[in-house]
C-alpha cells in the first residue's frame, strides 16, 4: 500500500491534481483561521464548550461540518453547508417541477442554467444562515446555551457586517470546492466536509485521553483502560459496518439482445449481459441530515414559543438523548430514507429504458412487471439499508447519553454522519486515484479486493 502512495507522485497528471487539491484545502483551512470582527474570543470559547457538550442543534451540526471555523466564528464558519443545502433542495424539487427536470435533460446548456440556479440558491441560503447565526451569537441563551456576551457591539450593524462576511466566505469555499472537482482529485464539496471532520479527530483523541488517564485517576471520569479497549473494538466494528453499508449493493442481471453480422450470410442475434446495481444505502447520509435538521428546528421552535406546561412537556420529551428524541429521530430517518429513494429512483423509467434498448431482466417480463419487480426489490433493500443506517445514527447518541457520559466530540466518530461521510468520501477518492494508477500500469492500494484490481475479493 505504501508503494501505491509513492506511485501517485510518479504520474505527472495525478501529481499535479493532488498538489492542487492540497493547495485548495489549505485555502479552505485559512478561511477557518480568520475570525469575524466584533467577537470576544474568550466568551466564544466558553460558548462552544457548552455547544460541544450539547451538540444536538444546528450550531453543533455546523461546528461539525466547518471544523474549527465555527468555533472561531471565522469568515469560513458557514463552510460548504449553504451549497449542500441548496443542492439537496434542488434535488428534491427536480422530480416534481417539470421545468427543472427538463433543464437537467437538456445536456450541457441545461446544466449551466441548473448550476446557475443552484448558486443563486446557495447565496440565499448563506444569507439566511448568516442572519440566524449572527443573531445566535448575540443571544446564545435563547438556544439553550450559556448566555454569555459573545458580541462586543450587538445590533443591526453587527448582523449586516457578519452576514456579508459569512456569505462571501461561504461562496469562496464553494468556488474552491468546484475547482477541486474540476482540476483536483475527488468531489470538492465532499472532500472539504471530510477534511473538516477529520480535523476534529486530534481533539477527540485528546479528550478521550483526558477522560481515561486523567479523569479516572482523579475520580472525575468512570472510563478505565477496559472501557478504552471496548471503545477501540467498537470503533473498528462500526467502521467495518459503515464500509459494508456504503459499498453494499444487489446486482440485478440485465440482458440486451443485439443484432450482429455473420460474414456475408445475414445477421444473427447476440446476448450481452450486464448488471443494474441497487445500493443498499441509496440515500447515503441524507436521512440523518434531514432528521437531525428537523428535530433541531423543533427544538429551536420551543425556545421561541411561550413557556407553559404544554411546551415544556414537549421540550422535555424531545430533549437530545431522551427516549422521545430517539424514537422521533428513528421514525424520521426511516421516512426520509424511503422518501429519498422514491424521489431519486424511478423504476418505471428504468423499465422503459430497458425496453427501448432491447433489454430485459431474466425471468421478468418487460414493461410493468419489470418496474414492479424493481420497485419491490428496491423497497426491501432500502428497508435493510435504513435499519443499518438507523443503528449507526443512534449509536453516537447512546454513547453520549449513557452512564459513561462520553462527550459528543468523541461519540460522533462511532457512527452517524461523521463516520459515514469519511468512509464514503475516502472510498470514492481512492477509486479515482486507483483509476490513474491502473491506467499507468501501477499497482493499486490493496493486494486483493476491489481497490486493487477492480474485482471482488
Amino acid at each position: 500500500m505504501l508503494s501505491a502512495y509513492l506511485n501517485c507522485f510518479k504520474i505527472p497528471e495525478l501529481k499535479k491534481r493532488l498538489l492542487f487539491t492540497f493547495a485548495m484545502i489549505a485555502l479552505v483551512e485559512l478561511t477557518g483561521a480568520i475570525p469575524c470582527p466584533g467577537i470576544d474570543p474568550a466568551a466564544l470559547k466558553q460558548l462552544f464548550n457548552d455547544v460541544n457538550r450539547n451538540a444536538s442543534g444546528v450550531m453543533g451540526m455546523l461546528s461539525l461540518f466547518s471544523g474549527s471555523a465555527m468555533e472561531k466564528f471565522a469568515i469560513g464558519a458557514l463552510g460548504i453547508m449553504p451549497y449542500i443545502s441548496a443542492s439537496i433542495i434542488l434535488q428534491l424539487m427536480t422530480p416534481v417541477i417539470p421545468a427543472l427536470n427538463k433543464m437537467v435533460r437538456e445536456g450541457e446548456s441545461g446544466m449551466q442554467q441548473y448550476n446557475f440556479i443552484m448558486r443563486v440558491m446557495t447565496v440565499i441560503v448563506a444569507i439566511i444562515q448568516g442572519i440566524m447565526f449572527s443573531m445566535a451569537m448575540m443571544e446564545p441563551g435563547r438556544l439553550g446555551f450559556n448566555n454569555v456576551s459573545v458580541v462586543t457591539n450587538p445590533g443591526i450593524g453587527f448582523i449586516v457586517e457578519t452576514v456579508i462576511i459569512l456569505t462571501g466566505g461561504s461562496m469562496f469555499i464553494t468556488w474552491l470546492g468546484e475547482m477541486i472537482t474540476e482540476r483536483g482529485v475527488g468531489n470538492g464539496a465532499s472532500l472539504i466536509i471530510t477534511v473538516n471532520i477529520i480535523a476534529r479527530i486530534p481533539s477527540a483523541i485528546a479528550t478521550l485521553y483526558q477522560l481515561v488517564f486523567v479523569g479516572s485517576a482523579t475520580g472525575e471520569s468512570q472510563l478505565t483502560i477496559v472501557h478504552l479497549l471496548i471503545l477501540v473494538v467498537l470503533f473498528v466494528a462500526v467502521t467495518v459496518g459503515s464500509i459494508i453499508l456504503t459499498e453494499g449493493m444487489r446486482k440485478i442481471p440485465v440482458r440486451y439482445a443485439q443484432q450482429r453480422s455473420v460474414g456475408g450470410f445475414g445477421r444473427s442475434a447476440g446476448i450481452q449481459t450486464t448488471y443494474l446495481p441497487l445500493r443498499v444505502n441509496y440515500a447515503n447520509v441524507m436521512p440523518i441530515i434531514f432528521a437531525g435538521a428537523i428535530l433541531s428546528f423543533i427544538q429551536m421552535l420551543f425556545v421561541y414559543l411561550p413557556h407553559n406546561a404544554v411546551t415544556q412537556w414537549f421540550a422535555m420529551r424531545l430533549a437530545y438523548g431522551s427516549f422521545g428524541y430517539l424514537l422521533v429521530y428513528a421514525i424520521l430517518l426511516m421516512i426520509f430514507a424511503f422518501f429519498w429513494v422514491a424521489n431519486q429512483f424511478n423504476p418505471i423509467q428504468i423499465a422503459d429504458d430497458f425496453q427501448k434498448n432491447n433489454g430485459y431482466i431474466p425471468g421478468i417480463r418487460p414493461g410493468k412487471p419489470t418496474s414492479d419487480f424493481l420497485d419491490h426489490t428496491m423497497t426491501r433493500i432500502t428497508l435493510a439499508g435504513a435499519i443499518g443506517l438507523l443503528v449507526l445514527a443512534l449509536l453516537p447518541m447512546i454513547l453520549a447519553t449513557s452512564f459513561l457520559n462520553i462527550p459528543h466530540t468523541v461519540a460522533q466518530f462511532f457512527g452517524g454522519t461523521s463516520l459515514l461521510i469519511i468512509v464514503g468520501v475516502m472510498l470514492d477518492t481512492m477509486r479515482q486515484i486507483q483509476t490513474y494508477l491502473i491506467s499507468r500500469n501501477y499497482d493499486g492500494f490493496l493486494s486483493k479486493g476491489i481497490l486493487r484490481n477492480g474485482r471482488q475479493m
